[in-house]
């Protein structure tokens, strides 16, 4: 078959490629892809910071709280970071769409802040952390983990051995 056949096949069956980007295209439900970061479900264990690869994990003690900072740009999204949070307080989407011109390198970050509170029993500053499934025996409900998220590490264990106790 010469070019114009070849040209011609091509022309009536259309492409056989996706049309990115000039229109939406397959995504593998596995695929790793860009972080997200929820506070509200974090326990300050750090584990993420500790086993990402990159480097791309940091943690910073602000005056507002625990300051969480993952640079988009060296992460590797290898999802170790995922894998040994306890509480999917770091989970991986399906987006990839991470492409960006040089000049965005720096604003490619992901951010979040475990603000620091007051402990409503002995009045400590804390972090207003997720409570740590092991104070509950059941799975605690939301009214539940907003009451112990307002108790420092050491409040909570005594009202979760009180509720045991009793």
């Amino acid at each position: 078959m010469g070019f114009l056949g070849v040209l011609i096949r091509n022309l009536v069956a259309g492409p056989s490629t996706d049309p990115f980007p000039f229109g939406e295209t397959f995504t593998p439900a596995t695929l790793r892809g860009r972080v997200e970061y929820h506070p509200a479900d974090c326990v300050a264990c750090r584990a993420c910071e500790q086993v990402c690869v990159g480097g791309a994990i940091r943690f910073d003690k602000t005056p507002e709280g625990l300051r969480f900072l993952l640079w988009h740009d060296s992460c590797t999204f290898c999802g170790l970071c995922a894998f040994y949070c306890p509480t999917e307080g770091i989970t991986l989407t399906d987006d990839w769409h991470l492409a960006h011109p040089q000049s965005r390198k720096f604003a490619m970050v992901e951010e979040g802040t475990i603000p620091t509170i007051r402990c409503a029993a002995c009045g400590a500053q804390a972090l207003a952390t997720a409570p740590a499934a092991a104070l509950f025996d059941h799975p605690p409900t939301p009214a539940e983990v907003e009451e112990m998220r307002s108790y420092c590490p050491r409040c909570r264990r005594k009202v979760a051995a009180e509720r045991k106790a009793s």
